[in-house]
């Protein structure tokens, strides 16, 4: 579809909706906006479902009306992803767009066979990727590794993926609404294959950038250029003193001034000094790289 079209739908679709001068407040529990995909799911998970009746594909946490630097989404599967990727910011603003993106996983839950697809086998040229997707044999060049719930993936900007059907999963990116599809199954959607050729790195995925974690061991998963995300307890440990912040409690409760959150939920605050978690609290904390 056309960029502006694109933009379209996701706004309909509950997407970020930026006003000028909209102010965040200093600390708060994000809003859910529900976000129909194709590949989404009419049974979510306790504690998600809307009672729509919708396919739900993605759930994303923002202030209203002002558009966050860092998203975070749960993502509920049914059907595979797209094959896509996504460019760096440099590569996005020789386009016109505004920022690129790059993005991690962190596995909830996983049926049994589920699979997500980061690199491909073997390196590949822009012209072979492209007769790749145009053929549908780039569906076999994709690296599909099988996943249980604690694993971890941190996409760099470039890296070419999926996300198998029966997962679910925490999303957390920048907040750039810029994919670029090279392959979708024959579903009737628009692909991006000059756009997706021009900024794909096709080659296999680094190893350490896929660990299986351990949800009560407090560790840096992330430590990029444009965000850090850190897993820890009630305690912080690890967590910046510098704002904001983003939480998203994976056990326990955590409460802000006049909020509490728990699982399913994410809450922002510009001060860590107003997070108060259970002693039993489990949480993924997100922040802007210096």
């Amino acid at each position: 579809m056309s960029r502006s079209t694109h933009i379209a739908a996701f706004t309909a679709f509950g997407g970020c909706r930026s006003k000028p001068n909209a102010e965040v407040r200093k600390a708060m529990k994000l809003e859910r906006k529900y976000v129909e995909k194709p590949w989404g799911r009419t049974d979510l998970p306790p504690g998600f479902d809307d009672g729509s009746g919708r396919r739900i594909g993605e759930i994303w946490f923002d202030d209203e009306g002002a558009k966050l630097p860092i998203l975070v989404k749960y993502l509920f599967t049914s059907e595979k992803l797209s094959i896509q990727v996504h460019p760096s910011d440099e590569q996005a603003r020789a386009m016109g767009e505004p920022s690129g993106k790059e993005e991690c996983w962190y596995v909830l839950g996983a049926e049994r066979g589920a699979t997500i697809g980061v690199g491909t086998r073997e390196a590949i040229g822009g012209e072979d990727l492209r007769a790749a997707a145009l053929s549908g044999e780039i569906e076999e060049m994709i690296d599909w590794k099988s996943v249980k719930p604690g694993d971890f993936f941190y996409l760099k900007a470039g890296t070419v993926h999926a996300i198998g059907a029966g997962v679910s999963l925490i999303e957390v990116q920048q907040n750039a609404d810029i994919t670029y599809r090279l392959y979708d199954y024959g579903r009737p959607r628009e692909l991006h294959l000059d756009e997706s050729i021009a900024v794909a790195d096709a080659r296999p995925f680094p190893e350490d950038q896929h660990r299986r974690i351990a949800e009560d061991q407090d560790r840096k998963l992330v430590d990029g250029p444009k965000f850090v995300l850190q897993l820890c307890g009630a305690d912080l440990a690890g967590v910046t003193d510098r704002a904001p912040l983003w939480i998203v409690p994976l056990s326990g409760t955590v409460r802000l001034e006049g909020d509490e959150g728990a699982r399913g939920d994410c809450l922002y605050t510009e001060d860590r000094h107003h997070i108060h978690a259970s002693s039993d609290a489990r949480m993924l904390i997100a922040w802007e790289s210096a």
